[in-house]
């Protein structure tokens, strides 16, 4: 007798859907995108919705396709189109689906040494700060905004491997790690304006410049394609990516502010 039960039990649990037997996600996302507070908002109600665990797997956009090419989560959410794009065309995600966006700032000390306020456009401000030598904290670690960092650098004609460690400091950490170091500095830091609205040590430090086009700041959803990735739960990721693309996900998201100002702008294109 006890063998039948035992067989029985076999053959529920192996035919039980995978679904039923772990309801989680393992999400890869940028630390921009934590420190804002959002998740706090959306994870309690996916959970509600969907019966869904999202675990979030809190790095570097650098780091976050790291983890998807090696199938270490079921999906990314990141901010560096250019890399997205390649990740999507070497396969190892299935899509790209843009979710919203904020934009990126460039914060200073209040008497703003470099005169940044006066700045014609980021490029502009990034060269007054290397003219002036002017104290600059990097996140230097493969991000999103680091990348997008050096994109701006690179418009200015300027490789950062050549600046001063003097005053060109690169921290190799996330981006509230990074504000913290630009606060005990009184530096300039560029920052997306969400992390800087949720920063809780400003000290000296204020926003000096934003308004570019270029410090345009997209956010895109990516599922890791399961033909490579066999044991990654696509469908679930696609059931997330679903909502986080509905009317309530994407009121959510639009709903949300801190001290009044709105921290991203939904844009989900419908499928």
């Amino acid at each position: 007798m006890r063998k039948i039960i035992f067989s029985l039990f076999l053959l529920v649990v192996s035919t039980m859907p995978h679904n039923l037997q772990a309801a989680e996600v393992r999400l890869a996302v940028t630390t921009s995108f934590n420190n804002s507070g959002l998740s706090d908002i959306l994870l309690p109600e996916i959970k509600k919705d969907l019966g869904i665990d999202v675990r979030l797997l809190v790095v570097g956009t650098g780091q976050a396709l790291k983890l998807g090419k090696s199938g270490d989560v079921d999906a990314i959410l990141v901010h560096s189109k250019k890399a997205e794009q390649d990740f999507v065309d070497k396969g190892y995600a299935t899509h790209r689906r843009e979710i919203m966006f904020n934009d990126f700032v460039i914060i200073g000390p209040s008497n703003d040494p470099a005169r940044i306020i006066s700045a014609s456009s980021a490029k502009d401000a990034f060269l007054k700060i290397e003219q002036n030598k002017a104290t600059f904290t990097s996140r230097g670690d493969d991000s999103g905004t680091h990348r997008k960092e050096i994109m701006i650098w690179q418009s200015a004609g300027k490789k950062t491997d050549t600046f001063d460690a003097e005053w060109y400091r690169a921290v190799g950490a996330g981006m509230g790690a990074t504000l913290n170091t630009a606060s005990g500095m009184n530096a300039y830091v560029m920052a997306d304006r969400a992390s800087w609205l949720k920063f809780g040590n400003k000290q000296d430090l204020k926003l000096l410049y934003s308004g570019d086009p270029l410090l345009f700041n997209q956010y895109a959803y990516l599922p890791i394609n399961p033909q490579i990735h066999v044991h990654t739960r696509f469908n679930l990721a696609i059931k997330l990516e679903t909502w986080l693309a509905s009317e309530k996900g994407q009121n959510l998201i639009g709903n949300y502010r801190l001290g009044g100002e709105t921290l991203f702008t939904p844009n989900a294109n419908s499928e």
